[in-house]
């Protein structure tokens, strides 16, 4: 059965792929091996080198990329210019700083010397999502490669376009034949893919679903395993916090991407003391927003990736509703063709809605008003999810306490929504997954991390 991508703003076919077989999926896990095997014995003066024609292709190629980015699910095409830039920001940021992360560690130990070095694993698979399509693979790719590693990618198969551009990306700056190369295979294939010996470790950016079952078949072989899940982040609002400016970064942190990131700003928990404004100014932000044509100027909200997912989130929206959440703006399904669903707001969130506890993927906020404080912490933290979270006010002393002490996620901000950034490790707790990427925490990952120690003779 072919896999059809479909444009999500008009609901067109656009390009057809047909799963690989068998044989050609091991051939290219053999030939990835192979190359892996002596890319581990290149220098990292060599790899950098090779990072950074990648970056340059990037930078050259945006605009071609961020197209196609468009085309295959919907982001809006500003949104995939900057896509690409932070692709080319991370593949700068570690051929820059992948040998001193690596670099030997000398240890004092009663040996005549002891140190650890860190070793690439092998072949990498990688399991990637359609909502970041080029950021969520250079956000592994980058590092694993500039670790030694081999990578082979199962990326979405809504966007396999975007995959076998980013194999062409490599393989044009430079790098060795099948180093980096895309798997056209279902969910029983991939799994075979992970059983396979060839294949060192594992990362997925994924639903808990399916996080959860290539962490099984993973375990079953003991192979390293990322994981980078769902989130339900919360951004609290605090009664000395500047409403305004937390208004506007919350609208970005929300409804960016049409709402479709694992780290967006999903709940507003705002104290009693300013939820009245809050609520007024955002709603009305929110009426200002734009939805249609992801290629046109002005729009802010383009359609969601394919029309199931939209259908599941007016569904979890509909069932908010039924329970006594009140629909200040939005969530009624536009007529005519694409997968479009319009910014939404829900107020009066209690447990016990679909709202409150589960992921809510695309353009819909939830208003969630707390007396102070302590409560806003405690809601907070009520999620079986935990990759970031925001706390705005002006007391900056008391954000930073909330955000290192309080705020249970793996990363947390003061005066800002979530976001990854090379330089910061990025990864959840809980259903978010676990294992870290970026920084040296993700270049680490799969690595070996081998000690030795040496006794005189």
């Amino acid at each position: 059965m072919a896999f059809d991508i479909i444009n999500p703003a008009t609901g067109e076919t656009i390009d057809s792929y047909e799963p690989m077989p068998a044989d050609e999926v091991q051939a290219i896990l053999e030939q990835c091996h192979a190359a892996q095997q002596r890319w581990a014995r290149t220098s990292f003066a060599e790899r950098a080198r090779l990072m950074k024609a990648a970056q340059r292709l990037l930078l050259q190629n945006k605009e071609d990329y961020a197209g196609l980015m468009t085309r295959e699910m919907g982001k809006l095409y500003p949104q995939g210019i900057a896509e690409v830039e932070k692709c080319a920001w991370n593949c700068k940021y570690y051929a820059e700083h992948a040998e001193r992360f690596l670099a030997p560690e000398e240890i004092h130990t009663d040996a005549q010397r002891s140190f650890v070095t860190f070793k690439p694993l092998g072949v990498v698979l990688a399991v990637m999502p359609w909502n970041f399509p080029f950021w969520q693979v250079f956000r592994f790719a980058a590092p694993a490669l500039m670790a030694g590693n081999g990578v082979v990618l199962k990326h979405a198969s809504s966007v396999f376009g975007c995959a076998l551009a980013i194999e062409e990306l490599f393989r044009a700056a430079g790098f060795p034949e099948h180093l980096f190369r895309s798997l056209i295979v279902d969910h029983p294939q991939t799994t075979e893919v992970i059983r396979n010996p060839l294949v060192a470790a594992v990362t997925i950016t994924s639903s808990v679903a399916a996080g959860r079952a290539v962490a099984g078949e993973a375990g079953k072989v003991l192979k390293k395993c990322v994981l980078e899940l769902g989130g339900s982040d919360p951004f609290i609002v605090l009664e000395d916090a500047d409403i305004d400016k937390a208004v506007e970064v919350g609208i970005v942190g929300r409804f960016q991407n049409s709402g479709q990131s694992c780290i967006a700003a999903k709940r507003f928990i705002v104290v009693d003391a300013v939820y009245e404004e809050f609520e007024r100014k955002f709603v009305a932000r929110v009426r200002e927003l734009e939805m249609g044509d992801p290629m046109q100027e002005g729009v802010y909200v383009g359609p969601l990736a394919r029309r199931h997912l939209r259908d599941g989130l007016h569904d979890q929206v509909s069932r908010s509703v039924a329970a006594a959440a009140k629909l200040l703006v939005g969530g009624e399904v536009p007529e005519g063709p694409g997968a479009f669903y319009p910014p939404t707001v829900l107020a009066g969130v209690r447990e016990g809605m679909a709202a409150w506890s589960e992921e809510l993927f695309g353009p819909v906020a939830t208003l969630i008003r707390v007396r102070d404080e302590r409560e806003a912490i405690e809601v907070a933290n009520a999620t079986e999810f935990g990759l970031g979270g925001a706390v705005w006010t002006r007391d900056v002393a008391r954000g930073e306490r909330i955000a290192a002490d309080e705020i249970e996620s793996g990363a947390a901000f003061v005066n800002d929504m979530s976001k990854s950034d090379p330089r910061m490790p990025f990864g959840g707790i809980r259903n978010s997954g676990y294992g870290r990427e970026l920084s040296i925490h993700g270049i680490r990952e799969f690595v070996n991390v081998h000690a030795v120690s040496v006794y005189g003779a």
